[in-house]
């Protein structure tokens, strides 16, 4: 007989994988071992071997369930009729409020796809695919000059907006006097002015 999920299940997958992408983040991917990873996490190695045969799978189900919600959150933000600027106003906002409380996360995003095979990278690949055509789309409504043939600017243009995002765990901090609102606008603001200047 098959073994039923206990109703804690999602909330107990949910901190194992929170306190794996810790140890990931704090001991690199090559020193974060399985039993720190227990350790931390307060399960069994075992029951920790049960929900994940390995690191690479720890490391593809933290990746993967950041990105999917990432990705059903902007799906759900996005509004087609709002005006371009607002549109990419709020998607930007939307992105950084997603990154609030996640920094562990998505430095196990930046830092650990290396360690995943083929198929599972092209799973990840697919989520963030959707997730920079979604912003693409705004800004080549934008300006639709950036999707020229013979200048193809549209990608160049939407992973710095990424850049701009990504790597605002690196020195943002909560609390502070620019709030995640405040760095929205301006990143936004960054984009919009520059946009409309790139030939």
């Amino acid at each position: 007989m098959a073994r039923t999920r206990a109703d804690d299940f999602e909330d107990k997958q949910r901190s194992i994988l929170h306190n794996a992408a810790a140890v990931f983040a704090e001991q690199g991917m090559d020193k974060a071992s399985m039993s720190l990873i227990a350790k931390q996490a307060g399960v069994s190695k075992a029951l920790l071997y049960h929900y994940y045969p390995g690191k690479d799978a720890l490391i593809f189900a933290i990746i993967h369930t950041h990105l999917q919600e990432l990705d059903e959150t902007i799906a759900q933000a996005d509004d087609a009729s709002l005006p371009p600027r607002q549109r990419l106003r709020r998607l930007v906002g939307t992105v950084l409020d997603c990154y609030r409380g996640a920094d562990i996360e998505h430095k196990v995003q930046l830092n650990a796809t290396s360690a995943l095979n083929d198929d599972q990278k092209a799973a990840l690949t697919a989520i963030e695919r959707r997730i920079v055509r979604r912003f693409s789309a705004v800004l080549r409504d934008l300006n639709p000059d950036l999707d020229s043939k013979e200048r193809p600017l549209l990608m160049p243009v939407t992973m710095s907006l990424f850049g701009i995002m990504n790597w605002v765990y690196m020195w943002f901090k909560d609390g502070g006097p620019i709030t995640r609102e405040d760095y929205a606008d301006i990143a936004t603001t960054l984009v919009l002015e520059g946009v409309k200047a790139v030939r």
